[in-house]
């Protein structure tokens, strides 16, 4: 099938469990937490769970889901790399890390292509679980804009009855940087996260294709 793309601004929190806001007052105003995946889409409450984020009043959030027509191993397999992003981030130019073996805790420099407003980023992995493939980073570091930038991203199988593979969700926070809104800053951010998606979609769906030719 061919993939499909869409995009998702930020949504009630209505649209997460309400385990997800225990301890947290429906009245409080500064920092909230949004779950920004819509609920039009036929996502799990349990990968919701892991895209509740806590935004303040000075940052944005939004979620981008991506249809892939390859298995959930296959499309992790990529993911899962903490080491080579650039391998379907085509805006990243390369990757050392720098502290840790790839396990949480683990911090990569990236160097990004020329043309973007930022020079390398310093990232901290924070979530790397292969039984429910999620994975999440923050950005800790480096020459950019995009300040207290945290990410993740999670795999689940696409619903029975519908199209077969992967559906991938990648949800984000991150400080509106000074002289612009939050309205500018995600559509900036959004277009990577859109971008990089596609990306791993075409990859994924090679691998699984040579792979079914291969068997």
């Amino acid at each position: 099938m061919p993939s499909s793309l869409q995009l998702h601004r930020i949504n009630p929190l209505n649209h997460c469990s309400a385990a997800t806001v225990a301890g947290f007052h429906h009245k409080q105003e500064k920092p909230m937490l949004v779950c920004p995946v819509s609920g039009e889409i036929s996502v799990p409450e349990n990968v919701l769970l892991n895209h509740a984020h806590v935004v303040g009043e000075n940052q944005c959030c939004s979620a981008t889901v991506q249809a892939i027509d390859a298995p959930v191993d296959t499309v992790w397999s990529v993911v899962r790399r903490f080491d080579k992003p650039q391998e379907y981030k085509h805006f990243l130019k390369s990757c050392d890390v720098i502290l840790g073996d790839g396990d949480v805790g683990t911090l990569r420099e990236v160097r990004v292509v020329s043309g973007l407003p930022a020079a390398c980023s310093t990232e901290r992995l924070e979530i790397l679980d292969d039984e429910r493939h999620v994975m999440s980073f923050r950005v800790v570091g480096g020459e950019h804009r995009l300040h207290n930038y945290r990410s993740v991203t999670s795999l689940h199988a696409a619903p029975p009855g519908g199209s077969s593979g992967t559906v991938v969700v990648e949800s984000y926070v991150v400080d509106v940087p000074q002289g612009n809104t939050k309205e500018e800053t995600c559509a900036f951010v959004d277009t990577i996260v859109r971008c990089n998606l596609q990306s791993l979609a075409q990859i994924a769906e090679n691998l699984a294709k040579n792979g079914s030719k291969s068997s």
